[in-house]
């Protein structure tokens, strides 16, 4: 091959190329987001719907029901899934893997604008719609405590302070509030009252609904002046709600409190948390599609002095949970394992070479071959996640083979007598083609899971593909690199006299190894190993043709010609 030969001419031109590689795998290293599993991008969207005191029964039919007749006429929707509980209604929308995410959104607004008009005029707030992380698990969760405010106002803190704060963080995809509610005057009507009275539900929904208003309420002319009314009819506490007027009964008001319990509370008293056995609201922040969880949670926590600064002074800032701790600890594991597997190749290798300078071309080309592929899965979007990390652990065993391929015809040709800048071109170019068949036939192992599709595709698909990526970046360097390399580190002696014990500690264990494997060849072509009738005939004497003559009893085999 012409690039063979090429690089055996041109050694610093080689060199400096690996050099480009290696150097552009390492910035792609530091580059990679780092995550526990590959970011899994599927187009899904979430609509949320809101509707207090709603039972999930009128939550399904006034809600939910026009909402998906709307959405489901979107074109490449592939499932809909509707849950209904009290109060909301949630519903996920999967597209095809061909459909933008951002174009699906779009079209889930304009769904939702065509639904309005089916949907109840007393719905509170218009559903909200966000694009979903597949892959979204919280990545951390603070705690708010405080031994002097009530959760409501905690609640109340959090979604003024740090919602709005922490969405703004580079790669916070979605913070969501839990553990509390927001404030509420809470009426808790008495059936019995009422029916004395004769009062209806609607008569006193009627009536909170005309009392807590904030509408403009005209203004005043008078000759040239105009003066404009301004008021407030919100209700800030249930003190201002127990003396409302319902209806008049035997020429007497009914007020509020006659027939019902006002209080002051939060508008869903069933939802709680706690840190520590303390009461506490939940601040719990996923991750945006792509992102680097680990940094994300540094920045997080990098903005603690700001939050802590606009919280309220008796309010306190805890971390319930935290991702980073378990996926630096099983990425860290990961590389340890990563690097034992490189080492112990490397050691294989020595062993049975039996020469430090040849096995110093594979100690070379394989962290070559590992360092440039994170420079390829930096361009590809990938992550550095446990997946990709396996990847490559496994693609250690594929790498050294072609680097293997190489020297060991090489070293056939230095056998013969050849001179080293022969023997290296005539040994490289004549397994140049095997080199690059068994590189397909390992890729092509794992083409039936690059074309897998779903959520186990996409899964899978960084696995598949980073292993890919290493064996072709692996047949590239054993094509250049490695011949290379032989022309100017290989030397006759190390392939002529790698069992000789003449001289030195290291040509001693390297003669007793050559001796144990000329004893295990002997072994194998005799039929002690194998058990063969030709190794039975081939035994001669001794304890060795004894012990033969009796395995063949049992197995039926003659040692008679």
């Amino acid at each position: 091959m012409f690039l063979v030969a090429l690089c055996i001419r041109r050694p610093i031109g080689t060199t400096l190329i690996v050099l480009g590689l290696i150097m552009a795998g390492m910035l792609g290293y530091r580059l990679l987001p780092i995550a526990d599993l590959p970011n899994v991008d599927l187009p899904v969207v979430q609509v949320q719907a809101q509707q207090p005191g709603g039972t999930p029964e009128e939550i399904a039919s006034t809600i939910a029901e026009p909402l998906e007749r709307h959405l489901g006429t979107i074109s490449g929707l592939t499932e809909m899934t509707s849950q209904s509980v009290t109060g909301q209604v949630n519903i996920s929308l999967q597209f095809d893997t061909s459909r933008d995410v951002n174009s699906a959104a779009r079209d889930v607004q304009a769904a939702i604008h065509a639904a309005r008009a089916d949907l109840p005029a007393t719905l509170r707030q218009d559903p909200t719609y966000h694009e979903a992380n597949t892959a979204g698990m919280p990545i951390l969760i603070l705690a708010l405590t405080s031994k002097t405010r009530t959760p409501a106002k905690i609640y109340d803190a959090a979604t003024n302070v740090l919602e709005q704060h922490l969405s703004q963080i580079a790669g916070v995809g979605q913070v969501e509030l839990g553990g509390g509610a927001l404030p509420a005057v809470r009426v808790e009507m008495n059936p019995l009252r009422i029916f004395k009275y004769g009062i209806g539900f609607e008569d006193i929904r009627a009536a909170l609904a005309a009392a807590n208003a904030n509408t403009p309420k005209g203004f005043l002319t008078r000759d040239s002046q105009r003066i404009i009314l301004r008021t407030n009819d919100q209700v800030q506490s249930a003190r201002d709600l127990r003396g409302l007027i319902v209806a008049y009964r035997n020429m007497r008001p009914v007020r509020l409190e006659d027939i019902a319990t006002v209080s002051d509370g939060v508008e869903d008293v069933e939802n709680g948390g706690f840190y520590n056995g303390e009461r506490a609201v939940l601040v719990i922040i996923f991750p945006r599609t792509g992102a680097n969880i680990v940094q994300t949670i540094d920045q997080v926590k990098a903005q603690f002095p700001f939050l802590t600064a606009a919280l309220p002074a008796d309010v306190e800032l805890h971390v319930g949970m935290d991702r980073s701790f378990t996926i630096r600890a099983a990425l860290a594991d990961t590389k340890n394992t990563l690097f034992l597997s490189v080492l112990l190749v490397v050691a294989v290798v020595l062993v049975f070479l039996r020469s430090p300078r040849t096995t110093l071309v594979p100690a070379v080309v394989i962290p070559a071959s590992l360092i440039t592929t994170f420079g390829v899965m930096e361009l590809l979007h990938y992550s550095l996640d446990n997946l990709s990390l396996m990847a490559l652990t496994i693609s250690t065993g594929f790498v050294v083979d072609d680097a293997i391929v190489v020297i060991e015809n090489i070293s056939r040709h230095m056998e013969k007598g050849e001179t080293l800048a022969v023997a290296v071109l005539a040994g490289a170019q004549e397994v140049a083609f095997t080199v690059l068949s068994v590189s397909i036939s390992l890729i092509a192992v794992f083409f039936p899971i690059l074309m897998l599709g779903g959520l186990i595709g996409n899964v899978l698909h960084e696995f598949a593909v980073t292993i890919s990526v290493t064996v072709l970046v692996s047949m590239g360097l054993s094509l250049t690199l490695t011949p290379m390399m032989c022309s100017r580190v290989l030397r006759t002696s190390d392939v002529l006299h790698a069992g000789s014990s003449k001289r030195g500690l290291w040509a001693r264990i390297s003669g007793w190894l050559e001796h144990v494997f000329g004893r295990l060849q002997q072994a194998y072509e005799m039929g002690w190993l194998p058990s063969s009738p030709h190794g039975i005939a081939m035994c001669q004497n001794g304890r060795w043709k004894k012990r033969l003559r009796e395995r063949t009893a049992d197995e039926g085999y003659s040692d008679r010609r």
